[in-house]
């Protein structure tokens, strides 16, 4: 599989850097430090920001004692 370096734009192949899709420990290494340092963020949040007690949440209980119970 062929690809560009994310961060300096060499090609690599999937076959030959074991570091892809990177070329070099060197590039891997500084993508791992732009998450560390906060330069690349998620744009949205993964999860709904809300808090816990406003909204309706839905809730289920599951008897694990009785697993069958309430079945038809």
């Amino acid at each position: 599989m062929k690809h560009r370096c994310p961060i300096c734009k060499v090609e690599t192949d999937s076959a030959v850097h074991r570091d892809f899709p990177f070329c070099s420990e060197r590039c891997r290494m500084q993508d791992l430090g732009n998450w560390a340092s906060e330069k690349y963020v998620v744009s949205e949040p993964v999860f709904d920001e809300e808090e816990p007690g406003e909204g309706k949440r839905n809730s289920i209980i599951l008897d694990l004692e009785n697993p069958h119970d309430g079945e038809s």
